[in-house]
C-alpha cells in the first residue's frame, strides 16, 4: 500500500493545480496566459514540475490580496480621492437605519389614523342610512 502513496501524491497535487488553474480568474493569473499554464500543468505533471510552477509562479497570492486595502490610503486613515472611509454597522446601530425607522413610523401612523377616521365616517353613514330606512318604514322592520 505504501508504494502507492508516491504515485497518489503526485496525482492529487496534479488534480488540485489543474483545477486551481481552471477556476482562477484571467485576471489573477500571472506571467503566462491561462491556457499556457493549463498546458504546462498537463504536460509535466507527471514529474510535479507543471503544478508546482502554478503554484509558486502562475497563481496569486491569496495573503497578499488580503492584506491590500479596499482604497489607498493615506496616513489618517482616509483613501486618497478625500471620501471618509464608511464602517460597516449592524442595522441597531446605524443612525441613518434607525432615522428611517422613525419616519417609516410616522407614515404608517398617519396613515393608520386616516384609515380609522374614514372607517368612523362610513360606519356613520351605514348609521344615518338604516336610520332612514326605519323612519321610512314607519318602525315596521321592527315588528316583522
Amino acid at each position: 500500500m505504501l508504494r502507492y502513496l508516491p504515485f497518489l501524491i503526485v496525482l492529487a497535487l496534479w488534480v488540485w493545480a489543474f483545477v486551481d488553474c481552471l477556476i482562477t480568474p484571467e485576471e489573477e493569473v500571472r506571467h503566462l496566459p491561462k491556457v499556457v499554464w493549463i498546458l504546462v500543468i498537463l504536460l509535466l505533471g507527471e514529474v510535479l514540475v507543471g503544478p508546482i510552477a502554478w503554484l509558486v509562479a502562475g497563481r496569486a497570492r491569496v495573503g497578499a490580496a488580503r492584506r491590500r486595502a479596499p482604497w489607498p490610503s493615506d496616513a489618517d486613515g482616509r483613501p486618497e480621492d478625500g471620501r471618509p472611509q464608511r464602517r460597516v454597522l449592524a442595522p441597531d446601530d446605524d443612525p441613518e437605519f434607525l432615522a428611517s425607522l422613525g419616519k417609516h413610523n410616522a407614515a404608517h401612523e398617519d396613515m393608520l389614523k386616516q384609515w380609522e377616521s374614514d372607517l368612523r365616517r362610513r360606519e356613520e353613514e351605514l348609521r344615518r342610512r338604516a336610520d332612514r330606512a326605519d323612519e321610512a318604514d314607519g318602525g315596521r322592520g321592527a315588528e316583522d
